[in-house]
């Protein structure tokens, strides 16, 4: 049974979900779909273009058609291990092959659906596989579990602040997302925002007040 769609867009509006397929009936679909469940999408026409913008975009889930002009599926699979995203991947194909379910999966995808495919069935795929990812973004950044406010960054802003966190300065951090130190900039004004704090010393104090706390946990326990 899916859950209310208030619920939907409290919990999933800050996790983006890409949906890259040629068909553009397919993509407004998707695209329909996601909005009235609460999830924000971005939509692409090709791989190419999808992975030019996924550095930034720092999806929560790709649902990615396996036949695509230019690049195809398994490709973009590629493109996105060597940008070291981590994003979940949905893979869907008209044609029902098994050999390439195989393979997709074994390049990387979590999960294989055929066209044309339930709509629910398809929704719940993506509903777990963000919550996974969710759940993976959250122990990614040690001693921010318990932040209350935690929810309310992006998946590229966790990905920010877990470096930020650990003294990267911006043009490092840019440097690893594949993004600018400007670009840096703007995320921390919005994570510092979000976190309620004063400016970045406050942001740290934040930070690693949690830190220290579970760091002085594991000593005494130790």
């Amino acid at each position: 049974m899916l859950p209310p769609m208030g619920h939907a867009a409290t919990s999933f509006s800050n996790f983006p979900v890409a949906v890259v397929d040629d068909d553009g009936s397919v993509r407004d679909a998707l695209s329909l779909l996601l909005r009235i469940e609460g999830f924000t999408s971005r939509t692409f026409e090709d791989g190419h273009s999808f992975i030019e913008a996924a550095p930034s975009l720092s999806p929560a889930c790709v649902v990615l058609d396996l036949h695509l002009p230019g690049w195809s599926g398994m490709e973009v699979l590629r493109q996105l291990a060597l940008l070291k995203i981590s994003a979940p991947v949905i893979m869907m194909s008209g044609r029902s092959d098994i050999a390439l379910a195989v393979e997709a999966m074994k390049n990387g995808a979590l999960d294989f659906l055929e066209k044309p495919f339930v709509a629910s069935t398809m929704i719940d795929r993506i509903r777990d596989a963000v919550l996974g990812h969710r759940r993976t973004s959250d122990a990614a950044i040690g001693g921010l579990a318990n932040v209350a406010s935690l929810h309310l960054l992006t998946g590229r802003e966790r990905d920010v602040l877990g470096l930020l966190a650990y003294g990267a300065s911006n043009k490092e951090a840019g440097r690893r997302l594949g993004i600018s130190p400007r670009t840096i900039e703007v995320h921390r004004a919005r994570i510092m925002d979000k976190l309620g704090a004063r400016n970045s010393a406050d942001m740290m104090r934040i930070v690693l007040s949690d830190v220290r706390g579970s760091s002085r946990a594991a000593a005494v326990q130790r």
